[in-house]
This record gives structure tokens, sequence and C-alpha cells, in this order.
């Protein structure tokens, strides 16, 4: 077993560099992702050992280069698709949700569009209200579509390898708070798309997170003092439910804590499904903890404030535990709804 310490920016440089060597269909094109190695950091020195015909800088126009990849993936290169920030994929979304998605579907498996699409993501950078959603339900209602978010080095390495290596399309959400976090990565551990993470056994309590709220979770568990399991989903599409209510019928309650809107979260997925088949197992009502329905503040303090915390989540934790109820959010409990 190989270990080497990286940043989840470099985690994500190593294993596209691995599968570009690995395979010779796989090329990299997006906005300034060759010369300028990608606005954080994220292909850097592809272009030096790969070359301008697999390293690709393109215009800035989402729509096209999009639609060249799936036009290159139905012929049999494996693209990965670059978009600076998530919300950016807003005028190319009909390539993605609509062509790429569909198209095993419409040519009854005669064609298939192996291609990869990574998208920055997230707050707590300052970048605004335009540039610092997840986004996730954008793709989560989307059947050909796989989704994934990582959430540590380790993630960032094997799941990418893992998007790459499917035949279907992929969108990977890469929460870019993360980037220059350092974690332990095993060049040789594969992930599963549609496989969750078991970080922390526990009894009392099913955590279920996601992206860098992973980190926030832990945190929270460890400050809570309550005997949580911490589960990272890292797959939105198709979520692993075995995993998740297997904990939830040892442990009889769950959270979801979730980098979203209250409104239309990933989390109310994996609330109502276990809800559905595990009530008379529950102790507690299963809840969400996540942020409130505003777009995400430019002022950092505000930011701060509008994501779950380390702090709150701990709270909803040991609030429910003893009471057996759902907790209030922080906006409730100022009077702000």
């Amino acid at each position: 077993m190989y270990m080497s310490a990286m940043r989840v920016r470099q985690a994500i440089v190593s294993a596209l560099a691995d599968e570009m060597r690995a395979d010779p269909s796989v090329m990299v094109f997006g906005e300034d992702v060759a010369v300028a190695e990608g606005p954080f950091k994220t292909s850097e020195g592809l272009l030096a050992e790969f070359g301008s015909l697999r390293v690709r800088d393109t215009p800035i126009s989402e729509m096209g280069f999009m639609g060249a990849a799936v036009g290159a993936a139905m012929m049999g290169m494996k693209p990965v698709v670059e978009i600076m920030f998530v919300e950016f994929l807003g005028v190319a979304l009909d390539q993605l949700v609509t062509e790429a998605a569909k198209m095993r579907y419409l040519s009854n498996g005669a064609l298939s569009v192996p291609m990869v699409v990574r998208a920055s993501c997230g707050s707590g950078l300052g970048f605004g209200s335009q540039h610092s959603q997840t986004l996730e339900n954008w793709f989560a209602a989307t059947p050909g579509l796989k989704v994934v978010s990582i959430s540590d080095a380790q993630s960032a390495y094997s799941l990418m390898r893992a998007a790459i290596q499917d035949p279907d399309p992929v969108m990977v959400l890469e929460p870019r708070i993360l980037y220059a976090e350092r974690g332990e990565v095993d060049v040789s551990l594969k992930m599963e798309i549609g496989k969750a993470r078991v970080l922390r056994e526990g009894r009392e309590f099913t955590v279920v997170s996601l992206g860098q709220m992973v980190n926030v979770a832990r945190e929270a568990i460890a400050a809570s003092g309550v005997d949580a399991e911490l589960i990272d989903l890292a797959t939105v599409v198709p979520w692993d439910r075995q995993t998740v209510l297997n904990s939830v019928r040892k442990t009889g309650r769950l959270v979801v804590v979730e980098e979203a809107p209250q409104s239309g979260g990933w989390g109310s997925e994996i609330v109502a499904t276990a809800t559905s088949q595990l009530f008379s197992h529950l102790k507690a009502a299963p809840f969400r903890i996540t942020t409130p329905d505003v777009p995400v503040p430019y002022s950092g303090v505000l930011e701060s404030r509008y994501v779950p915390t380390v702090e709150d989540v701990a709270r909803q934790l040991k609030e429910s535990l003893v009471s057996n109820q759902t907790p209030k959010t922080w906006w409730e409990l100022e009077g702000l709804k």
C-alpha cells in the first residue's frame, strides 16, 4: 500500500494524470485548464505531460464545449470537462441532462457517453451568491446521470478515477473550500460510485453527510459526545440505500447534514426513504440540518452563519437525543422565520 500526503486539488490532478497514462482516450478540456493549469490548479502539469491535443483550453462557451464533449464521448473518447463554477452549467444543462444522460436510453444501448463533468461548488470563500451554491438538485432528478461529491483527498482521487472509468456520464462536484485541505491518499484504493463510506461507527445516531459538511459533521459528533455513526454518502445518484438503512436500523435515529437550502435538498430523499422503510425501527423522526432558503451571502460573517456549523450541528444532535424531538433551526430560534 502506497500512501502519500496530498492536497485535494493535487489528488484530483493525480487521478486525472493516472487515468490519462492508463487510457489514451482520456482528454481534458475547459476554460483555462491547459496553459494556466486550471483556475484552481486542478490540472497542473497536464499540458506539459500530455500535450495540447489531450489538454485543451476552450472558449468561454459552456454550451459549445459541453456539446463537443458529448460528441467526443459518443465517438469513443473519454472527455473530462471542467466547469469553473457549478452555476455556469446553467447555460449548458441541456447538453448534460437532455443529451448525455439520455443517449444510452434513446439509442437502445447502442451509444454510450463516457464523459465526466467536474465543477467547483460550495460556500466559504466569499464568492457571493452566484458562485457559491452546490446545486445537487439540478442533477439528482436526471435518470442516466450519476452524481458524486468529494469530501477529502482520498475521495477526490478514488472517485475521480471511478468516474472516468464509468461508461456513462458522471457529474463530479468539488467543494472548492476543500482544494487546499491535505490528507493521506492510497492510490491503490478504489471507490465505487454508489457506495457510501462509514467513517465512524456509532450506536446512538446515524449522521449522513456530503462534501465539505462531512468534516463539519465529524467535528460536531466529537463536540457533542453523542455516539454517532458518520456516513459520507459520496454518491448522490445512485445513493447507497443499503449502507444508510442498515445504520438507521441499528441506531433508530437519522440526521442529514447538507450544504443545501432547506427546500429541495438532496437529504429529503434520504429522510423519506428511511421513514417509509424503517418507520417501526425509528426512535425519533429523522430530520435535516441545512442552510436557510436564502442566497449565499457575500459577507464573510453572514456566509459563516449561512452554512451549518460545528456548534449548531452538535446542539441539534444533543437536543434530539435527549428529547426525541426535531430541534429548531438556528434561524427559528432567533425568530427569523
